[in-house]
């Protein structure tokens, strides 16, 4: 099967995958964005998580040629893995796992195991490399570390295909050269970056795996951390915090689409206050930053203190109902956002250097640039209070007296 992709040019899918492609659940992911909220800040950011999971399978096939793997018995299930790794997405997922917890992680056991039932479920259980394809999703039976590594490991077939895509349709002129996958290799069971050649490091190659890592650092600085999107997320997710208090299970996240549910959101269903965020977000009328605590301003031990303040829900909605109050606002014209600390773990990817197997960011004797770059990313952790513009100012006043900043 011959899929024309803007990413990739012509992606070639074994035949046995339009069954997947087919299915009710792979379809819903046409309509779930890949990038959630952002097209509010870049209009095309439209592409959806179906077109990146194509791509992601299209990236694994690569991989697996890569490493000398194309024709083991575990290369079809890889390939059916990295098709099927985003179908237990939730509509605007990441707003609602990371920038404001309310849902478990679609990539957990339990989330994944519910995803692959139904319709899905039947049509893997059809193929010969399903049950394989099944145990690298949940990770519940044995499974080679490597095929696990492609699909969801350091450097592996989602971050290959996301970051190409992401920068395409946002317009951030970033790329990477295919050459990093002639570094790729095996490294004791594990998928890792040869580094090492005739007793000497291979500058090229380093080079160009950090490449990697510096768009990462980019797209989530410019793209996935901008500070409207982040806005408009903590809004979405306190009008999903609000209709759950009035009968909304978030259970029920797992099956719509983003516009099904912010048509359900934005129909007053479930209270006029988590009407009033959605509809705003909808009708792109966001609150403004009033606040902002990073790493930079207060700390990391202050920060992550704050952090473990605000996480559960009711904390948050008591947080921005006393700083509503102080600066005159509904409650619901106050959102914070409070994402956990992040996480470089492409970072740690084995690599083979002439001392031996070594995580990339933690080499004999240390590494300057590689511990710039995770420390620059650990400085893009905030949490943040936005509240109408108008009102922004004596809101972040008040956000910093109730936090005793």
């Amino acid at each position: 099967m011959l899929i024309r992709d803007p990413v990739w040019g012509d992606i070639a899918l074994p035949a046995w995958s339009a069954a997947l492609l087919d299915t009710p659940e792979m379809q819903r992911l046409r309509r779930v964005r890949q990038l959630g909220l952002a097209y509010l800040v870049y209009p095309g950011a439209q592409h959806s998580r179906f077109e990146h999971s194509l791509g992601a399978a299209h990236a694994a096939g690569m991989m697996l040629e890569a490493v000398g793997r194309s024709r083991d018995e575990w290369a079809d299930a890889v390939i059916a893995a990295a098709l099927l790794h985003d179908i237990a997405h939730a509509p605007f997922g990441h707003t609602f796992e990371d920038e404001r917890p309310i849902l478990p992680r679609h990539d957990t056991v339990e989330r994944m195991a519910r995803a692959l039932r139904g319709t899905v479920g039947e049509e893997l259980a059809k193929l010969g490399c399903g049950d394989r394809a099944q145990a690298i999703l949940t990770g519940v039976q044995d499974v080679p570390a490597w095929a696990r590594d492609i699909v969801a490991g350091s450097v592996d077939a989602d971050l290959l295909d996301y970051l190409r895509r992401d920068a395409y349709f946002t317009g951030v002129r970033q790329s990477y050269d295919e050459r990093v996958l002639q570094s790729l290799a095996l490294l004791d069971g594990r998928l890792g970056v040869q580094l090492a050649r005739h007793g000497r490091i291979r500058l090229d190659a380093r080079s160009e795996v950090l490449q990697l890592f510096r768009m990462r650092y980019i797209l989530t600085e410019r793209v996935y951390l901008h500070h409207t999107k982040i806005a408009a997320g903590a809004m979405l997710a306190k009008s999903v915090e609000l209709a759950a208090l009035q009968g909304l299970k978030p259970a029920t996240l797992y099956v719509l689409s983003d516009d099904a549910l912010l048509a359900r959101l934005s129909g007053g269903g479930f209270g006029e206050d988590a009407m009033h965020l959605a509809q705003g977000v909808a009708q792109r009328r966001l609150l403004k930053r009033a606040f902002v605590a990073g790493r930079r301003e207060i700390g990391e031990g202050r920060l992550a203190a704050l952090y473990a303040q605000l996480s559960p829900a009711d904390a948050r909605r008591a947080a921005e109902s006393e700083i509503a109050r102080a600066a005159g606002l509904a409650a619901r014209d106050v959102a914070i956002s409070c994402p956990p600390a992040p996480e470089f773990r492409e970072m740690r990817v084995p690599t083979s250097l002439p001392e031996g197997i070594y995580p990339l960011d933690a080499p004999p004797g240390g590494d300057a640039e590689t511990a710039l770059l995770r420390d620059r990313y650990r400085d893009l952790w905030q949490i943040g209070v936005f509240a109408p513009g108008a009102a922004a100012q004596v809101a972040g006043a008040a956000a910093r007296e109730y936090f005793a900043l």
